[in-house]
Parts: C-alpha cells; sequence; structure tokens
C-alpha cells in the first residue's frame, strides 16, 4: 500500500501529519491519494470524520493538525482563530538577507490588478500583517546567493510568509506566484510548464516548510515540529557557505 504520510503524533483525539509538498488538503478530481483530507479517511477508516484544524498551501510542507472528534476540533480552533498558537516556518529565498533578523509589518490585501483570483499583494488599506524572521545562514549554489531564514508570522493572513519576503526583495525559491512572472503560476495550473520556467524556479515546489507549532491545550503544554522534505534540506545544506 502507498504510503499516506508522515505521523508525527497520533492519539484518540487527534492526528498530526507532516504534510508533503506539492499536495492540496482538499479533495480534487484525482484518486483517493490525490489529498491530504482523503488519505486521511484512508488512515482512520470510515468511522471518524476528520476536521483539520490548520491547513498550508500545496506546496507548502510540514507541520498539519487534524482533530478526530467535534469537541477537540472546537477547542482547537478557538486557539488558532485567537492565534494563541506559536507557529515557526523555514524558507530558502533568493539572495543574501543583509541583516541577521528583522521585522516586516505591512499589510496585505486582494491584487485586484492580477489575472490570479487567488493572489493578494501590499496595499495600504489591507489587514495589518507582522512577520519576523532571523537568518539561520546564507549560502551559495552554482554562484547564486541563498539566505536560509527561521520564520515567526504574528498574524496569519493568506500568503503572508511568501508576499511579505518578496516584498523586501529576497521571494521564496520556487514560489510561481510571487517571485514577479505569473506566468510560472498561471502556465503550471494550466499544464504547460516549460523547460525553462523549471530552470529559473530551480525547485519544483517552493521551499517553505512549517517547521513547528506549539501551543497550550488543557493546562499543557503541546509542541509538534516536522523536519523539511531531502530536497529541501538538500538544497539547503549541499552549498558553500556564504
Amino acid at each position: 500500500m502507498k504510503k499516506l504520510f508522515e505521523i508525527i503524533h497520533e492519539d484518540a483525539e487527534l492526528l498530526v501529519i507532516n504534510k508533503p509538498a506539492g499536495l492540496v488538503c482538499h479533495p480534487t478530481k484525482g484518486d483517493v491519494y490525490s489529498s491530504l483530507i482523503s488519505r486521511v479517511r484512508l488512515h482512520l477508516g470510515e468511522a471518524i470524520g476528520p476536521h483539520m484544524i490548520n491547513r498550508l498551501d500545496r506546496e507548502t510542507s510540514g507541520v498539519m493538525l487534524v482533530a478526530k472528534q467535534h469537541r477537540a476540533a472546537r477547542e482547537l480552533r478557538r486557539f488558532w482563530e485567537t492565534r494563541n498558537v506559536h507557529k515557526e516556518y523555514l524558507a530558502i529565498v533568493h539572495g543574501h538577507v543583509g541583516v541577521d533578523q528583522g521585522w516586516i509589518d505591512v499589510p496585505l490585501g486582494r491584487d485586484e490588478q492580477s489575472s490570479v483570483a487567488i493572489k493578494d499583494c501590499v496595499r495600504p488599506d489591507g489587514a495589518p500583517a507582522q512577520t519576523e524572521f532571523r537568518v539561520q545562514r546564507r549560502f551559495r549554489r552554482s554562484k547564486a546567493a541563498f539566505t536560509l531564514l527561521r520564520i515567526l508570522p504574528r498574524t496569519g493572513r493568506k500568503h503572508q510568509i511568501r508576499i511579505h519576503l518578496a516584498d523586501i526583495g529576497h521571494p521564496i525559491v520556487g514560489d510561481k506566484l510571487y517571485s514577479g512572472d505569473e506566468n510560472l503560476y498561471l502556465d503550471f495550473a494550466k499544464g504547460r510548464q516549460t523547460e525553462e520556467q523549471r530552470r529559473r524556479l530551480i525547485l519544483p515546489n517552493q521551499a517553505l516548510h512549517a517547521s513547528a507549532v506549539r501551543f497550550v491545550w488543557r493546562d499543557q503544554y503541546w509542541t509538534y515540529q516536522a523536519e523539511p522534505e531531502d530536497w529541501f534540506i538538500e538544497f539547503a545544506g549541499n552549498s558553500q557557505g556564504g
């Protein structure tokens, strides 16, 4: 049987998964392996109705929580809605980030100039959004400069990390939507991606990984962590310092 996903933790109420990059959360027209929730149903069986607590973009990997019971789902979703959850991400971005740590505080809203319906952008009348980042290491590959960042989002806006990093001139490697050319996204979505576009993107998925979540639930401190996939680790590790 095909491996469904990596399990970080499982008990009677909760299933914690390290979601692979390239897998959508919700069902598509594909087979039962084509979405995370369909794989979860295969794992749990028909007797349990799963509730996804958090969601990640298709190309983002990392920690996802699935509740097995309504009560647990209701309680955990309340934490996410009230921002009482500490989240950490890892991202590989283009260029050497000049400061060792920083804070991005610019509002986000719908990109009305874009032909991509899901795309947002920085705009003065948008919703408040704050992202903290810390440099883990700067490196080079084939003379090109990159930086591995630890990301601490302080709000949870759609595509927040991706937009904020692109806004400071360091888009995430492999990001098809916020790297400056929407055709990278549109051609991929329409199944007409070219070899030249693949070379420009460098990686098949965006290099963004939800590495940890921490929260207090029922008077107990919970923390769940997950390592990035091999391609992420190899790209960030097999390199020259700089």
